[in-house]
């Protein structure tokens, strides 16, 4: 199973619906890189191009006709993903004699948007850097900071990201008074960000700090569960068991209908479990494979998800410690759960088929490891590249191989142990032995 420190997928920026109610554009939400797309990154070996110094400074000009076709083009291969030749567009725009300023500053911040999208974070960092330099005094520097904070976390520089972050604080101190309900915004989402870098850096207790403080601000209902929730995950990842049981109930008590509900109830029965309150944590896991969430969930295979998971991860602690009827309990109740999903539910029976064989029930072992068996056949007749099934195949018929052998020596030794003569003695007969030995 994977393990609780794995990288948790839902890492995002704020709230699609609480920047849209805080008036914000797509370019300040970002967009997230996968691991992938950063191992991948292309190295700095062309640099952003330097903005036209020829340009003009008219706000007010009307952009030519020609750079309004050229950022059309880019636009368009950007839908289509064809970042190559967007790369170009703009390179196009930045050199363009015609181009206004804001044109430049324009074409900058979307040929940085573009190097992110095909996973060449260090030029996008080299356009953020660019547009700081050569417009320091525009009113976009906030946003830039938030953008250049998360490519430079993306790198795993978390240091210099944090650094870019505190300078969207920095930067909002001197707004105009007409611009500061979004700037304020603008903070908020860079005191976020900052607790998210300490989340992704690994120092959990401090993330939870700045998670808690979020809580404190004026955010949108979704935004502010968030943040509760990421500030009772990072205590469970600091080790902090009691402290993120407290912090996970407060959290599934004032945000029921939350999506981070499910995972919730995985940390916390994990968290139980670790302090050893076992039968909390098996009731909150036998309580999570019961519910029935399609109403009020928005992502039903997310919730089953997370009830597998929370089964699977529950059991394993009980059969651990040798309590084998309770992770037979969860394990048979994760393989009902998943009964359209192979890839759980085999190795599910597999676990229950070992749980039986441990408390000897050898015919419910043999049934359990024969239905995995059958399945993982059937399944790779019709799909010879599905993976994991063979494994589990391969260890199901081994232990039918054992159980036949243990049944084998059970009853080789009965039947030596019956052929051997008793030595205990009658407590009658011993009494009456002393008296004959007399006479």
């Amino acid at each position: 199973m994977t393990k609780l420190l794995c990288p948790v997928p839902w890492i995002r920026p704020l709230t699609a619906a609480g920047l849209v109610m805080l008036g914000w554009g797509a370019s300040l939400r970002g967009e997230p890189e996968s691991p992938a797309a950063v191992a991948t990154a292309a190295p700095p070996t062309a640099a952003a191009a330097e903005p036209v110094q020829t340009a003009t400074k008219n706000p007010g000009a009307q952009i030519p006709h020609e750079i309004q076709s050229l950022f059309n083009l880019g636009a368009t291969y950007v839908d289509r993903k064809e970042y190559p030749a967007a790369e170009v567009v703009y390179q196009q725009i930045l050199r363009h004699a015609e181009a206004r300023e804001k044109d430049q500053q324009n074409a900058l911040l979307e040929l940085g948007r573009v190097y992110r999208l095909e996973g060449a974070t260090t030029r996008a960092v080299a356009c953020y850097e660019k547009f700081l330099k050569s417009f320091p005094d525009d009113p976009a520097v906030s946003e830039v900071y938030l953008d250049l904070g998360r490519a430079l976390r993306t790198l795993g520089t978390f240091r210099l990201a944090l650094a870019s972050f505190y300078s969207v604080i920095n930067s909002t101190m001197k707004v105009p008074v007409d611009g500061f309900d979004k700037y304020r915004t603008v903070a908020k989402t860079a005191q976020f960000e900052i607790a998210e870098t300490h989340f992704q850096e690994g120092d959990f207790e401090e993330a939870s700090k700045y998670f808690s403080r979020l809580e404190l601000l004026d955010l949108a209902p979704a935004d502010r569960a968030r943040a509760q929730f990421k500030a009772a995950y990072s205590l469970v990842l600091a080790k902090e068991q009691a402290r993120a049981v407290e912090a996970l109930r407060s959290f599934l008590q004032q945000n029921p209908d939350d999506e981070n509900v499910p995972e919730a109830r995985y940390l916390l029965s994990v968290a139980l479990q670790r302090l050893g309150h076992d039968q909390e944590a098996f009731d909150i896991a036998i309580a999570l494979l019961k519910s029935e969430k399609t109403r009020q969930s928005a992502d039903p295979r997310q919730w089953a998800y997370w009830q597998r998971r929370t089964g699977n991860q529950i059991a394993n602690g009980f059969y651990e410690q040798g309590n084998f009827w309770s992770a037979l309990v969860i394990y048979e109740a994760v393989a009902q759960l998943s009964g359209q999903e192979p890839t759980w539910q085999l190795p599910a029976l597999y676990q229950s088929g070992l749980c039986y064989e441990r408390l000897r029930q050898y015919d419910r072992a043999r049934e359990d490891y024969k239905k995995v068996v059958t399945a993982c056949a059937a399944l790779l007749a019709k799909d010879k590249t599905a993976t994991g099934v063979d494994d589990v195949a391969r260890m199901s018929s081994w232990r039918l191989q054992q159980l036949d052998w243990m049944e084998k020596l059970d009853v080789q030794t009965s039947l030596l142990f019956h052929s051997i003569p008793s030595t205990v003695h009658d407590p009658s007969e011993s009494t009456a032995k002393p008296s004959q030995v007399v006479r």
